[in-house]
Protein backbone atom coordinates (compact mmCIF):
# COMPACT_ATOMS: atom_id res chain seq x y z
CA UNK A 1 0.00 0.00 0.00
CA UNK A 2 1.27 3.29 -0.56
CA UNK A 3 1.66 5.74 2.20
CA UNK A 4 -0.50 8.26 3.48
CA UNK A 5 -0.54 12.08 1.83
CA UNK A 6 -1.55 12.97 5.04
CA UNK A 7 -0.78 11.03 8.55
CA UNK A 8 -1.90 12.51 11.93
CA UNK A 9 -1.20 10.74 14.84
CA UNK A 10 -1.79 12.27 18.56
CA UNK A 11 -2.24 15.88 17.93
CA UNK A 12 -2.87 17.81 20.26
CA UNK A 13 -3.31 21.82 20.07
CA UNK A 14 -2.66 24.38 23.21
CA UNK A 15 -5.15 27.21 23.74
CA UNK A 16 -3.93 30.23 25.66
CA UNK A 17 -4.36 30.66 29.46
CA UNK A 18 -7.81 31.58 30.03
CA UNK A 19 -9.56 30.13 26.89
CA UNK A 20 -12.77 28.36 27.48
CA UNK A 21 -10.67 24.74 27.27
CA UNK A 22 -6.69 24.12 27.96
CA UNK A 23 -6.46 22.12 24.47
CA UNK A 24 -8.29 23.08 20.93
CA UNK A 25 -7.38 19.56 19.83
CA UNK A 26 -6.93 16.58 21.66
CA UNK A 27 -5.12 13.27 20.55
CA UNK A 28 -6.64 13.89 16.91
CA UNK A 29 -5.92 10.87 14.64
CA UNK A 30 -6.54 11.04 11.16
CA UNK A 31 -5.26 9.96 7.70
CA UNK A 32 -5.91 11.49 4.22
CA UNK A 33 -4.44 8.52 1.44
CA UNK A 34 -3.78 9.79 -2.19
CA UNK A 35 -7.23 9.72 -4.12
CA UNK A 36 -9.11 10.30 -1.43
CA UNK A 37 -11.32 12.97 0.17
CA UNK A 38 -12.23 13.45 4.32
CA UNK A 39 -14.55 15.49 5.09
CA UNK A 40 -13.84 17.13 8.28
CA UNK A 41 -17.09 18.22 10.30
CA UNK A 42 -18.48 19.83 13.45
CA UNK A 43 -19.80 23.07 14.92
CA UNK A 44 -17.69 26.46 15.21
CA UNK A 45 -15.31 26.15 17.80
CA UNK A 46 -15.06 22.30 17.13
CA UNK A 47 -11.11 22.69 16.28
CA UNK A 48 -11.54 21.96 12.53
CA UNK A 49 -9.57 25.03 11.41
CA UNK A 50 -7.35 25.14 13.80
CA UNK A 51 -6.17 21.65 12.45
CA UNK A 52 -6.03 22.55 9.45
CA UNK A 53 -3.73 25.76 10.51
CA UNK A 54 -1.72 23.34 12.25
CA UNK A 55 -1.18 21.01 9.31
CA UNK A 56 0.15 24.32 7.27
CA UNK A 57 2.36 25.69 10.23
CA UNK A 58 -0.42 28.35 10.74
CA UNK A 59 -1.05 28.68 14.25
CA UNK A 60 -0.86 32.15 15.67
CA UNK A 61 2.38 30.85 18.14
CA UNK A 62 3.15 30.76 20.65
CA UNK A 63 0.07 31.59 22.14
CA UNK A 64 -1.59 28.54 20.15
CA UNK A 65 1.25 25.73 19.55
CA UNK A 66 1.08 22.22 19.06
CA UNK A 67 1.88 20.74 22.24
CA UNK A 68 2.00 16.86 21.41
CA UNK A 69 1.56 14.53 18.27
CA UNK A 70 3.38 14.45 14.87
CA UNK A 71 1.91 15.55 11.52
CA UNK A 72 3.50 13.81 8.46
CA UNK A 73 3.06 14.68 4.55
CA UNK A 74 4.45 12.10 2.51
CA UNK A 75 6.07 10.38 5.14
CA UNK A 76 7.63 13.61 6.54
CA UNK A 77 7.27 15.46 9.28
CA UNK A 78 6.22 18.80 9.05
CA UNK A 79 6.60 19.46 12.55
CA UNK A 80 10.30 19.40 11.99
CA UNK A 81 10.30 21.52 8.95
CA UNK A 82 11.99 24.96 9.09
CA UNK A 83 9.93 27.95 7.75
CA UNK A 84 12.13 28.36 5.09
CA UNK A 85 11.54 24.39 3.88
CA UNK A 86 7.56 25.05 4.69
CA UNK A 87 7.20 28.40 2.60
CA UNK A 88 8.74 26.03 -0.05
CA UNK A 89 6.09 22.98 0.12
CA UNK A 90 3.25 25.98 0.82
CA UNK A 91 1.23 26.48 -2.87
CA UNK A 92 3.68 24.00 -4.19
CA UNK A 93 2.67 20.47 -2.47
CA UNK A 94 0.39 21.50 0.34
CA UNK A 95 -2.70 24.39 -0.73
CA UNK A 96 -5.22 25.16 1.32
CA UNK A 97 -8.17 27.71 0.42
CA UNK A 98 -9.13 29.65 3.11
CA UNK A 99 -12.28 30.53 4.57
CA UNK A 100 -12.68 34.21 4.36
CA UNK A 101 -10.94 35.28 1.19
CA UNK A 102 -11.50 39.18 1.38
CA UNK A 103 -8.99 38.85 4.69
CA UNK A 104 -6.64 36.60 2.63
CA UNK A 105 -6.21 38.11 -0.97
CA UNK A 106 -4.01 41.18 -0.99
CA UNK A 107 -6.70 44.02 -0.78
CA UNK A 108 -3.70 46.34 -3.00
CA UNK A 109 -3.33 43.76 -5.81
CA UNK A 110 -4.97 43.06 -8.64
CA UNK A 111 -6.64 39.03 -8.83
CA UNK A 112 -4.08 38.81 -11.75
CA UNK A 113 -0.70 39.69 -9.53
CA UNK A 114 -1.77 36.95 -6.73
CA UNK A 115 -1.85 34.38 -9.00
CA UNK A 116 0.94 35.83 -10.99
CA UNK A 117 2.96 35.70 -7.88
CA UNK A 118 2.12 31.98 -6.98
CA UNK A 119 3.74 30.92 -10.92
CA UNK A 120 6.35 33.19 -10.16
CA UNK A 121 7.86 32.16 -7.11
CA UNK A 122 7.06 28.14 -7.37
CA UNK A 123 7.69 27.75 -11.57
CA UNK A 124 10.02 28.58 -14.43
CA UNK A 125 7.08 30.03 -16.69
CA UNK A 126 7.51 33.17 -18.90
CA UNK A 127 5.06 36.35 -18.31
CA UNK A 128 2.82 34.97 -20.89
CA UNK A 129 2.49 31.54 -20.26
CA UNK A 130 2.15 32.39 -16.27
CA UNK A 131 -1.06 34.77 -17.44
CA UNK A 132 -2.29 32.08 -20.26
CA UNK A 133 -1.98 29.27 -17.17
CA UNK A 134 -3.97 32.14 -14.22
CA UNK A 135 -6.90 32.97 -16.65
CA UNK A 136 -6.98 28.95 -17.98
CA UNK A 137 -7.55 28.18 -13.85
CA UNK A 138 -10.41 31.57 -13.80
CA UNK A 139 -11.76 29.83 -16.60
CA UNK A 140 -11.55 26.43 -15.29
CA UNK A 141 -13.36 27.48 -11.85
CA UNK A 142 -16.35 29.41 -13.71
CA UNK A 143 -16.02 33.00 -13.17
CA UNK A 144 -18.03 34.34 -15.65
CA UNK A 145 -15.36 37.17 -17.19
CA UNK A 146 -12.30 35.88 -16.36
CA UNK A 147 -10.91 38.64 -18.40
CA UNK A 148 -12.13 41.02 -16.10
CA UNK A 149 -11.87 38.90 -12.76
CA UNK A 150 -8.11 39.17 -13.55
CA UNK A 151 -7.63 42.79 -13.82
CA UNK A 152 -10.04 43.53 -10.59
CA UNK A 153 -8.85 44.21 -7.45
CA UNK A 154 -10.83 41.50 -4.61
CA UNK A 155 -13.02 44.23 -3.87
CA UNK A 156 -14.54 44.67 -7.15
CA UNK A 157 -16.34 41.46 -7.66
CA UNK A 158 -18.51 39.88 -5.55
CA UNK A 159 -17.91 37.67 -2.61
CA UNK A 160 -18.85 34.55 -4.71
CA UNK A 161 -16.38 35.08 -7.35
CA UNK A 162 -13.59 35.64 -4.73
CA UNK A 163 -13.91 32.16 -3.19
CA UNK A 164 -13.34 31.43 -6.86
CA UNK A 165 -10.48 33.48 -6.84
CA UNK A 166 -8.89 31.63 -3.83
CA UNK A 167 -9.57 28.02 -4.73
CA UNK A 168 -8.02 28.98 -8.67
CA UNK A 169 -4.97 30.18 -6.50
CA UNK A 170 -5.10 26.90 -4.53
CA UNK A 171 -5.36 24.31 -7.75
CA UNK A 172 -3.06 26.10 -9.66
CA UNK A 173 0.18 23.89 -9.07
CA UNK A 174 -1.63 20.58 -8.71
CA UNK A 175 -0.88 19.77 -5.18
CA UNK A 176 -0.63 16.57 -3.79
CA UNK A 177 -2.58 17.52 -0.47
CA UNK A 178 -5.31 20.14 -0.61
CA UNK A 179 -6.96 21.22 2.55
CA UNK A 180 -10.34 23.25 2.14
CA UNK A 181 -11.63 25.13 4.84
CA UNK A 182 -15.21 25.78 4.44
CA UNK A 183 -14.40 26.95 0.40
CA UNK A 184 -18.07 26.71 -0.46
CA UNK A 185 -20.08 28.45 2.06
CA UNK A 186 -20.28 31.85 0.18
CA UNK A 187 -20.94 30.23 -2.99
CA UNK A 188 -24.36 29.67 -5.00
CA UNK A 189 -25.29 26.28 -5.72
CA UNK A 190 -24.68 25.67 -9.75
CA UNK A 191 -20.87 27.50 -8.30
CA UNK A 192 -20.81 24.86 -5.41
CA UNK A 193 -21.04 21.83 -7.67
CA UNK A 194 -18.67 22.80 -10.72
CA UNK A 195 -16.24 23.62 -7.53
CA UNK A 196 -16.89 20.06 -6.00
CA UNK A 197 -16.11 18.76 -9.91
CA UNK A 198 -13.14 20.58 -9.96
CA UNK A 199 -12.11 19.32 -6.86
CA UNK A 200 -12.97 15.46 -7.20
CA UNK A 201 -11.71 16.45 -10.85
CA UNK A 202 -8.26 17.13 -9.34
CA UNK A 203 -8.20 13.98 -7.12
CA UNK A 204 -8.71 11.93 -9.58
CA UNK A 205 -6.79 13.17 -12.18
CA UNK A 206 -3.20 13.95 -9.87
CA UNK A 207 -4.45 11.65 -7.01
CA UNK A 208 -3.92 14.51 -5.02
CA UNK A 209 -5.38 14.01 -1.15
CA UNK A 210 -7.97 16.01 -0.18
CA UNK A 211 -8.95 17.59 3.73
CA UNK A 212 -12.13 19.59 3.21
CA UNK A 213 -13.16 21.08 6.14
CA UNK A 214 -17.15 21.80 6.06
CA UNK A 215 -20.38 22.53 7.82
CA UNK A 216 -22.41 21.50 5.35
CA UNK A 217 -23.73 17.95 5.12
CA UNK A 218 -24.45 18.11 1.60
CA UNK A 219 -21.31 18.97 0.06
CA UNK A 220 -19.94 16.00 2.62
CA UNK A 221 -23.49 13.77 1.07
CA UNK A 222 -21.71 14.87 -2.28
CA UNK A 223 -18.11 14.10 -2.46
CA UNK A 224 -16.97 12.60 0.92
CA UNK A 225 -15.16 9.26 0.36
CA UNK A 226 -14.57 9.50 4.61
CA UNK A 227 -16.05 11.53 7.15
CA UNK A 228 -14.80 12.67 10.71
CA UNK A 229 -17.09 14.94 13.05
CA UNK A 230 -15.21 16.68 16.03
CA UNK A 231 -16.74 17.92 18.99
CA UNK A 232 -14.78 20.29 21.36
CA UNK A 233 -11.63 19.28 20.16
CA UNK A 234 -12.59 15.57 20.23
CA UNK A 235 -13.03 13.05 17.63
CA UNK A 236 -16.90 11.42 17.94
CA UNK A 237 -16.72 9.34 15.19
CA UNK A 238 -14.51 8.80 12.10
CA UNK A 239 -15.78 5.84 9.09
CA UNK A 240 -17.10 5.99 5.63
CA UNK A 241 -19.38 8.76 4.32
CA UNK A 242 -22.45 6.50 3.86
CA UNK A 243 -22.19 4.87 6.72
CA UNK A 244 -21.71 8.03 8.99
CA UNK A 245 -24.32 9.95 6.62
CA UNK A 246 -27.33 7.08 7.15
CA UNK A 247 -26.50 4.79 10.36
CA UNK A 248 -24.49 7.75 12.80
CA UNK A 249 -23.93 6.74 16.00
CA UNK A 250 -22.58 9.18 18.31
CA UNK A 251 -25.33 11.65 19.80
CA UNK A 252 -23.39 14.50 18.68
CA UNK A 253 -23.86 13.50 14.60
CA UNK A 254 -27.17 12.77 15.18
CA UNK A 255 -27.87 16.06 16.59
CA UNK A 256 -25.72 17.98 13.37
CA UNK A 257 -27.55 15.54 10.86
CA UNK A 258 -31.11 16.35 12.69
CA UNK A 259 -30.44 19.96 11.90
CA UNK A 260 -30.30 19.79 8.33
CA UNK A 261 -33.10 21.61 6.66
CA UNK A 262 -35.20 19.13 4.63
CA UNK A 263 -35.56 20.00 0.63
CA UNK A 264 -39.22 19.80 0.86
CA UNK A 265 -41.24 23.18 1.54
CA UNK A 266 -43.81 23.37 4.26
CA UNK A 267 -47.37 23.57 2.26
CA UNK A 268 -47.81 27.68 1.66
CA UNK A 269 -49.63 30.08 3.60
CA UNK A 270 -52.47 31.82 2.75
CA UNK A 271 -51.32 35.70 2.15
CA UNK A 272 -52.84 36.54 -0.72
CA UNK A 273 -55.52 39.24 1.49
CA UNK A 274 -52.35 40.25 3.38
CA UNK A 275 -51.65 44.40 2.69
CA UNK A 276 -48.74 44.44 0.93
CA UNK A 277 -46.00 46.72 2.79
CA UNK A 278 -42.86 46.93 -0.10
CA UNK A 279 -43.56 47.51 -3.75
CA UNK A 280 -40.53 47.97 -5.79
CA UNK A 281 -41.29 48.43 -9.43
CA UNK A 282 -38.87 48.50 -12.47
CA UNK A 283 -35.52 49.05 -10.67
CA UNK A 284 -32.60 49.33 -12.80
CA UNK A 285 -28.76 49.98 -11.47
CA UNK A 286 -25.59 49.42 -13.60
CA UNK A 287 -22.19 49.55 -12.33
CA UNK A 288 -20.36 51.66 -14.70
CA UNK A 289 -16.85 50.47 -16.11
CA UNK A 290 -13.83 51.05 -13.84
CA UNK A 291 -10.17 50.81 -14.51
CA UNK A 292 -6.79 52.61 -15.15
CA UNK A 293 -3.30 52.42 -15.85
CA UNK A 294 -2.48 49.30 -13.86
CA UNK A 295 -5.47 47.33 -13.57
CA UNK A 296 -6.78 47.56 -16.99
CA UNK A 297 -10.18 47.91 -17.85
CA UNK A 298 -13.59 46.13 -16.84
CA UNK A 299 -17.09 46.45 -18.51
CA UNK A 300 -20.38 48.04 -17.11
CA UNK A 301 -22.36 45.67 -15.25
CA UNK A 302 -25.83 45.41 -15.44
CA UNK A 303 -26.93 44.10 -12.18
CA UNK A 304 -30.36 45.17 -11.93
CA UNK A 305 -33.11 45.23 -15.26
CA UNK A 306 -36.33 46.35 -14.95
CA UNK A 307 -37.04 44.12 -11.57
CA UNK A 308 -40.89 44.43 -9.60
CA UNK A 309 -42.19 42.59 -6.92
CA UNK A 310 -43.90 42.78 -4.00
CA UNK A 311 -44.07 41.91 -0.53
CA UNK A 312 -47.02 41.11 1.82
CA UNK A 313 -47.32 41.89 5.92
CA UNK A 314 -46.37 38.36 7.28
CA UNK A 315 -44.84 36.82 4.16
CA UNK A 316 -41.33 35.65 3.80
CA UNK A 317 -40.08 36.91 0.56
CA UNK A 318 -36.80 34.81 -0.75
CA UNK A 319 -34.58 35.93 -3.51
CA UNK A 320 -32.42 33.12 -4.64
CA UNK A 321 -30.32 33.21 -8.01
CA UNK A 322 -26.47 32.61 -8.43
CA UNK A 323 -23.24 35.22 -7.49
CA UNK A 324 -23.27 38.11 -9.47
CA UNK A 325 -27.79 37.54 -10.15
CA UNK A 326 -27.77 40.83 -8.32
CA UNK A 327 -29.61 39.33 -5.09
CA UNK A 328 -27.58 41.51 -2.89
CA UNK A 329 -28.04 44.72 -5.49
CA UNK A 330 -31.67 44.23 -4.90
CA UNK A 331 -31.45 44.08 -1.09
CA UNK A 332 -29.31 47.58 -0.78
CA UNK A 333 -31.63 49.84 -3.38
CA UNK A 334 -34.88 48.59 -1.19
CA UNK A 335 -32.86 49.77 1.81
CA UNK A 336 -31.65 52.78 0.33
CA UNK A 337 -27.86 51.82 1.11
CA UNK A 338 -27.45 52.30 -2.46
CA UNK A 339 -28.76 54.46 -5.33
CA UNK A 340 -30.78 53.07 -8.05
CA UNK A 341 -30.41 54.32 -11.54
CA UNK A 342 -34.63 54.28 -12.42
CA UNK A 343 -38.05 52.73 -10.28
CA UNK A 344 -39.31 53.41 -7.14
CA UNK A 345 -39.56 51.03 -4.15
CA UNK A 346 -43.10 51.68 -1.59
CA UNK A 347 -43.06 50.99 1.87
CA UNK A 348 -46.60 51.69 2.65
CA UNK A 349 -47.25 53.44 -0.37
CA UNK A 350 -44.61 56.09 0.26
CA UNK A 351 -41.53 55.94 -2.42
CA UNK A 352 -38.24 55.39 -0.48
CA UNK A 353 -35.91 56.21 -3.15
CA UNK A 354 -37.67 60.07 -3.49
CA UNK A 355 -37.57 60.36 0.25
CA UNK A 356 -35.29 63.66 1.25
CA UNK A 357 -32.79 62.81 3.67
CA UNK A 358 -35.05 63.68 6.67
CA UNK A 359 -37.90 61.52 5.49
CA UNK A 360 -35.57 59.06 4.77
CA UNK A 361 -34.56 58.74 8.55
CA UNK A 362 -37.75 58.89 9.89
CA UNK A 363 -38.53 55.97 7.09
CA UNK A 364 -35.60 53.23 8.07
CA UNK A 365 -37.86 52.75 11.47
CA UNK A 366 -39.77 50.87 9.20
CA UNK A 367 -37.47 48.57 7.27
CA UNK A 368 -33.98 47.26 8.79
CA UNK A 369 -31.50 45.04 7.22
CA UNK A 370 -29.86 42.27 8.75
CA UNK A 371 -26.21 41.57 7.30
CA UNK A 372 -24.12 38.58 5.71
CA UNK A 373 -21.16 39.28 7.98
CA UNK A 374 -22.41 40.44 11.49
CA UNK A 375 -18.68 40.95 12.56
CA UNK A 376 -18.47 43.33 9.61
CA UNK A 377 -21.63 45.23 10.33
CA UNK A 378 -20.94 45.98 14.30
CA UNK A 379 -18.83 48.66 15.84
CA UNK A 380 -15.98 46.59 17.50
CA UNK A 381 -15.84 49.31 20.06
CA UNK A 382 -18.98 49.44 21.62
CA UNK A 383 -21.08 47.26 24.06
CA UNK A 384 -23.75 45.32 22.87
CA UNK A 385 -26.30 47.01 24.18
CA UNK A 386 -25.28 50.11 23.11
CA UNK A 387 -25.13 48.99 19.35
CA UNK A 388 -28.97 47.51 19.93
CA UNK A 389 -30.03 51.10 21.70
CA UNK A 390 -28.49 52.91 18.92
CA UNK A 391 -31.03 53.57 16.52
CA UNK A 392 -33.85 53.82 19.07
CA UNK A 393 -31.75 56.92 21.06
CA UNK A 394 -30.94 58.52 17.43
CA UNK A 395 -34.83 58.54 16.70
CA UNK A 396 -35.43 59.80 20.10
CA UNK A 397 -35.93 57.70 22.61
CA UNK A 398 -34.45 57.97 26.37
CA UNK A 399 -31.10 56.35 26.92
CA UNK A 400 -32.56 54.17 29.87
CA UNK A 401 -35.64 53.45 27.67
CA UNK A 402 -33.66 52.03 24.99
CA UNK A 403 -31.10 50.14 26.58
CA UNK A 404 -34.01 48.34 29.37
CA UNK A 405 -35.40 47.70 25.61
CA UNK A 406 -32.18 46.23 24.00
CA UNK A 407 -31.99 43.95 27.31
CA UNK A 408 -35.41 42.79 26.69
CA UNK A 409 -34.61 42.13 23.15
CA UNK A 410 -31.30 40.11 23.95
CA UNK A 411 -34.03 37.91 25.81
CA UNK A 412 -36.20 38.04 22.65
CA UNK A 413 -33.54 36.23 20.35
CA UNK A 414 -32.35 34.31 22.96
CA UNK A 415 -29.12 35.64 24.63
CA UNK A 416 -28.57 36.19 28.10
CA UNK A 417 -29.47 39.52 29.27
CA UNK A 418 -25.29 39.18 30.88
CA UNK A 419 -24.43 39.45 26.77
CA UNK A 420 -25.41 43.43 27.13
CA UNK A 421 -21.80 44.88 28.58
CA UNK A 422 -19.93 42.43 26.71
CA UNK A 423 -17.92 42.97 23.19
CA UNK A 424 -19.21 41.29 19.81
CA UNK A 425 -15.69 39.69 19.64
CA UNK A 426 -16.63 37.91 22.87
CA UNK A 427 -19.35 36.15 20.88
CA UNK A 428 -19.83 33.09 18.20
CA UNK A 429 -20.89 34.01 14.87
CA UNK A 430 -24.51 32.71 15.58
CA UNK A 431 -24.68 34.74 18.65
CA UNK A 432 -23.14 37.43 16.90
CA UNK A 433 -25.89 37.40 14.15
CA UNK A 434 -28.96 36.93 16.92
CA UNK A 435 -27.15 40.22 18.17
CA UNK A 436 -27.75 41.77 14.20
CA UNK A 437 -31.34 40.71 14.75
CA UNK A 438 -31.72 42.16 17.60
CA UNK A 439 -30.51 45.31 16.29
CA UNK A 440 -32.70 45.27 13.09
CA UNK A 441 -35.62 44.54 15.84
CA UNK A 442 -34.75 47.49 18.24
CA UNK A 443 -36.60 49.99 15.58
CA UNK A 444 -39.70 47.89 15.51
CA UNK A 445 -39.53 47.23 12.07
CA UNK A 446 -42.34 46.65 9.29
CA UNK A 447 -40.27 44.68 7.38
CA UNK A 448 -36.67 42.94 7.62
CA UNK A 449 -34.32 42.47 4.65
CA UNK A 450 -31.77 40.01 5.87
CA UNK A 451 -28.94 39.20 3.47
CA UNK A 452 -27.30 35.56 3.49
CA UNK A 453 -27.80 35.80 6.79
CA UNK A 454 -27.17 31.98 7.87
CA UNK A 455 -24.24 31.79 5.41
CA UNK A 456 -21.66 31.46 7.56
CA UNK A 457 -23.53 29.48 10.65
CA UNK A 458 -23.11 26.35 11.32
CA UNK A 459 -25.96 23.82 10.38
CA UNK A 460 -27.41 23.60 13.71
CA UNK A 461 -26.63 27.10 14.48
CA UNK A 462 -28.34 27.87 11.54
CA UNK A 463 -31.27 25.80 12.51
CA UNK A 464 -31.94 27.89 15.34
CA UNK A 465 -31.53 31.32 13.94
CA UNK A 466 -33.81 30.09 10.87
CA UNK A 467 -36.32 28.97 13.91
CA UNK A 468 -35.88 32.35 15.59
CA UNK A 469 -36.66 34.62 12.28
CA UNK A 470 -39.72 32.28 11.56
CA UNK A 471 -41.01 32.89 14.96
CA UNK A 472 -40.06 36.52 15.42
CA UNK A 473 -41.94 36.63 12.04
CA UNK A 474 -45.25 35.06 12.99
CA UNK A 475 -45.15 36.79 16.79
CA UNK A 476 -44.70 40.25 15.52
CA UNK A 477 -45.75 40.08 12.14
CA UNK A 478 -42.87 41.01 10.48
CA UNK A 479 -42.28 40.93 6.50
CA UNK A 480 -38.97 39.22 5.84
CA UNK A 481 -37.04 39.97 2.35
CA UNK A 482 -34.51 37.09 2.87
CA UNK A 483 -31.65 36.58 0.27
CA UNK A 484 -29.99 33.44 -0.02
CA UNK A 485 -28.19 31.19 -2.47
CA UNK A 486 -28.76 28.47 -0.20
CA UNK A 487 -31.61 26.58 -1.76
CA UNK A 488 -32.29 24.25 1.57
CA UNK A 489 -33.01 27.59 3.71
CA UNK A 490 -35.15 28.82 1.00
CA UNK A 491 -37.09 25.99 1.15
CA UNK A 492 -37.67 26.08 4.67
CA UNK A 493 -38.03 29.52 5.69
CA UNK A 494 -39.67 31.31 2.58
CA UNK A 495 -43.28 31.41 1.21
CA UNK A 496 -42.79 32.97 -1.80
CA UNK A 497 -39.28 32.84 -3.70
CA UNK A 498 -38.24 35.25 -7.07
CA UNK A 499 -35.37 33.64 -8.62
CA UNK A 500 -33.31 36.32 -10.35
CA UNK A 501 -30.42 35.37 -12.99
CA UNK A 502 -28.22 38.26 -14.88
CA UNK A 503 -30.46 40.78 -12.47
CA UNK A 504 -33.81 39.59 -13.69
CA UNK A 505 -36.89 37.54 -12.55
CA UNK A 506 -37.07 34.37 -14.49
CA UNK A 507 -39.43 32.70 -11.84
CA UNK A 508 -41.29 33.38 -9.47
CA UNK A 509 -44.52 31.94 -7.17
CA UNK A 510 -44.88 29.92 -3.96
CA UNK A 511 -41.74 27.98 -2.81
CA UNK A 512 -43.53 24.84 -2.61
CA UNK A 513 -45.08 24.82 -6.66
CA UNK A 514 -41.39 26.03 -7.55
CA UNK A 515 -39.89 23.66 -5.98
CA UNK A 516 -42.21 20.76 -7.43
CA UNK A 517 -42.46 22.20 -10.44
CA UNK A 518 -39.82 24.23 -11.79
CA UNK A 519 -40.66 25.77 -15.35
CA UNK A 520 -37.78 27.65 -16.52
CA UNK A 521 -34.16 25.97 -17.39
CA UNK A 522 -32.34 28.19 -14.75
CA UNK A 523 -34.36 27.45 -11.86
CA UNK A 524 -34.34 23.58 -13.13
CA UNK A 525 -30.65 23.79 -13.25
CA UNK A 526 -30.48 25.82 -9.50
CA UNK A 527 -32.43 22.87 -8.05
CA UNK A 528 -30.32 20.24 -9.38
CA UNK A 529 -27.46 21.60 -8.31
CA UNK A 530 -27.98 21.60 -4.79
CA UNK A 531 -25.01 19.45 -3.25
CA UNK A 532 -26.42 15.86 -1.54
CA UNK A 533 -29.90 16.42 -3.40
CA UNK A 534 -29.97 12.44 -3.44
CA UNK A 535 -29.24 12.26 -0.24
CA UNK A 536 -31.89 11.68 1.99
CA UNK A 537 -31.17 12.46 6.00
CA UNK A 538 -32.13 9.72 8.21
CA UNK A 539 -35.27 10.54 10.51
CA UNK A 540 -33.84 10.93 14.16
CA UNK A 541 -36.28 10.60 17.10
CA UNK A 542 -35.26 13.26 19.31
CA UNK A 543 -33.84 11.25 21.85
CA UNK A 544 -31.48 10.13 19.41
CA UNK A 545 -30.61 13.99 18.07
Amino acid sequence: MSQPVLDISGLRIALPKGADRPFALEDLNLTVEPGEIVCLVGESGSGKSLSAGAVMRLLPEPHVHVAAGSIRFMGEDLLAKTPRQMRDIRGRDIAMIFQEPMTALNPQKTVGWQLDEVLRLHTRLGRKARRARALDMLERVQLPDPRSAYNAYPHQVSGGQRQRVMIAMALLLSPKLIIADEPTTALDVTTQLQILKLIRELQVEEQAGILFITHDFGVVAEIADKVAVLRMGQLVEHGPAKTVLNNPQHPYTKALIGAVPALIPPPAKPLSSAPVVLKAEGLRKTFAARGGLLSGKRKAVAAVKDLSFTLRQGETLGVVGESGSGKTTVSRIVTRLLECDSGKVEVDGTDILAASPRELRAMRKHIQMVFQDPMASLNPRKRVVDLIAQGPIVHGTPRKKAHADARRLLELVELSPAAATRFPHEFSGGQRQRIGIARALSMEPKIIVADEPVSALDVSVQAQVLKLLAELRDRLNLSLLFVTHDLRVAAQLCDRIIVMQNGEIVEQGATADVFANPQHPYTQKLLSSIPGRHWTPPVLTTEAA
